[in-house]
């Protein structure tokens, strides 16, 4: 499961056999969710507030690179990093 960013204490990860809708995983601390590339919102899991809404702003400043690893693992090829939010 490739790392594709990390910032504020926040780690974002795809898998390579994921299951549509397109989504990624965000880690924190013991918190872990599932965050749609759609919306940004949270579909899965606990998060807190805060760190969410961050998640959620950078899903929305990234979405087409979201979008391109996710067609990129499903084609069996590799993800990039994208930048983080700052």
């Amino acid at each position: 499961m490739p790392e594709i960013c990390r910032f504020l204490g926040i780690i974002i990860r795809m898998y390579f056999d994921d299951h549509a809708p397109p989504h990624f995983h965000a880690y924190y601390q013991n918190f872990k969710a599932t965050f749609s590339i759609k919306t940004g919102q949270m579909i899965d899991g606990r998060f807190p507030s805060k760190q969410a809404t961050f998640v959620t702003a950078w899903t929305l400043l990234h979405q087409k690179e979201l979008m391109d690893n996710w067609k990129a693992l499903i084609a069996g090829k590799d993800a990039h990093k994208i930048d983080p939010l700052r």
